[in-house]
């Protein structure tokens, strides 16, 4: 991956709900990102260092977030990568905007612990899942971005546990 040239594609790892759990597997599925987002629901402080130790690193609180580790943490985020503007909130039900109206191209999320990525609006919504402890019958997942100059892809990746 070039990281030097300006005009190169940007890979962003994406991770939420942790719940204190960084499980080697995404760690491996989140190697060579550019940039790591994680959307909330930490659990430790422990899960920032580990993933900060693989790239820089970006984080929001989740509803779990409430020992003083996560009290300099902000509840959502706006990025923008090259020309691509994204926002990141724990539970997209609380998005109370519309994104494509304040220039928003991507909407990453966390909370339902159900992966998923649609286009709404021409807004990409990508919710990477879980990839903390197993609940009921759901994947444990994160998910990766491509951002190349006004191209943007996402792709869930599961993870064996």
């Amino acid at each position: 991956m070039n990281r030097s040239s300006p005009h190169s594609a940007k890979f962003i790892g994406l991770i939420s709900d942790t719940h204190g759990l960084i499980r080697p597997q995404a760690l491996a599925a989140l190697e060579g990102v550019d940039l790591i987002i994680h959307a909330g629901d930490i659990g430790k402080l422990e899960v920032l260092q580990g993933l900060d130790a693989i790239a820089p690193l970006v984080a929001i609180k989740g509803n779990i977030d409430k020992d003083a580790w996560a009290e300099s943490l902000p509840e959502t985020k706006a990025l923008k990568i090259g020309a691509t503007r994204l926002y990141v909130i724990h539970n997209v039900k609380e998005l109370d905007f519309a994104p494509a109206a304040r220039g928003f191209q991507v909407v990453i999320s966390g909370h339902s612990h159900k992966p998923s990525v649609v286009r709404r609006d021409g807004v990409l919504f990508v919710n990477p899942g879980s990839a903390g402890p197993k609940r009921f019958k759901l994947p444990v997942a994160v998910a990766r971005l491509r951002v190349d100059g006004g191209h943007i892809t996402a792709e869930l990746v599961e993870l064996a546990y």
